[in-house]
């Protein structure tokens, strides 16, 4: 490379050797041909020892810079694609969990409102029972009172009517004579009181 660049300028400097040669009686040292010799090595020297400076150091801590830097961001981009596919999955995962959840509470709701309006119905039909039963003794209590309140109305009235006979009268009365009277008012009127 440095061979290279050392032709390419005696190269140039020979090429344009004409418009030296007429730039010489100017008095420019540059262009005089006696100090070509020592610009040419000392430009030679100067731009080599820079080339080897730039392309043996510098160049390649840029290169190995550069390098480094773009593996960290590389690594930091498949980092971050391993994050968002590692969220996406997490989201994915919660949804998943959330929709279970609420299928799980609708369920659970659902077999608590069966189990409810199933305990509602069965007490229901044991209240329904019950009551029936209660009705039931309560009608034949009823028409046992109503069988048996003829003969109450009549023993109190047969007692009621001696009671008043022996304070009118002042004397004890027959009370098969009083019982034959009641029963007697009771046949006549029994149909209109006890619906017989």
């Amino acid at each position: 490379m440095i061979k290279k660049i050392f032709f390419q300028l005696i190269f140039f400097n020979f090429f344009f050797l004409k418009e030296v040669f007429a730039a010489e009686s100017g008095g420019m040292p540059q262009l005089n041909p006696e100090f070509w010799i020592s610009q040419i090595f000392w430009l030679t020297l100067t731009f080599g020892t820079l080339y080897i400076i730039l392309s043996k150091l510098i160049l390649p801590k840029i290169s190995a810079n550069l390098e480094l830097r773009k593996s960290q961001i590389q690594e930091n981009i498949e980092a971050a694609e391993k994050q968002r596919e590692s969220s996406e999955a997490k989201i994915k995962e919660y949804d998943e969990i959330i929709l279970k959840s609420k299928l799980e509470a609708k369920n659970i709701f659902k077999e608590a409102r069966e189990k409810v309006i199933k305990d509602i119905n069965s007490k229901q039909s044991v209240l329904d029972k019950q009551i029936d039963e209660e009705i039931k003794k309560a009608e034949k209590e009823i028409q046992i009172l109503k069988e048996n309140a003829p003969l109450k109305i009549n023993k109190i009235a047969i007692e009621t009517s001696s009671e008043l006979l022996k304070k009118l009268i002042g004397t004890e009365v027959n009370n098969s004579s009083i019982s034959a009277i009641v029963d007697d008012l009771s046949k006549k009127k029994g149909n209109k009181y006890y619906g017989n």
